[in-house]
């Protein structure tokens, strides 16, 4: 069933990074119809917006998108774990780059660059 996921997936490509927990890639093990310019929503996680609800926010989200960026970009091998679709046709995963978890070096991060998010109603990053 679609359910089901896509399994383990290795990203060929990183093309950018719009914040913490967003990203385009290529797949090449998918057809070039489905596996290029994919939007890859991180799994798990919440991170402050680029269009937040107050400067903090949207200050903050500049910050963890470049840390985010740079460990991508950085990395030797980007793999996404337990990939299935989301809503907006974006591929949602549990990202490791060069075998670190992307979700937990955001959450261990002082301060913190991201929270735990199950898809219910998210937490203010405004004071």
């Amino acid at each position: 069933s679609i359910n089901d996921g896509y399994g383990t997936l290795i990203v060929s490509r990183l093309i950018s990074v719009y914040d913490g927990d967003t990203f385009t890639v290529d797949i090449n093990s998918f057809p070039a119809i489905a596996g290029r310019d994919i939007d890859i929503r991180v799994n798990g996680i919440d991170t402050p917006e680029i269009s937040g609800d107050c400067q903090d926010e949207k200050d903050l989200a500049i910050v963890v998108r470049d840390f985010v960026r740079d460990k991508l970009s950085n990395a030797s091998k980007i793999t996404l774990l337990n990939t299935n679709r989301g809503k907006y046709f974006r591929i949602l995963a549990n990202v490791l780059y060069d075998g670190v978890s992307l979700e937990e070096e955001l959450i261990k991060h002082d301060p913190t660059y991201a929270y735990r998010y199950d898809g219910g109603t998210k937490q203010s990053w405004c004071p």
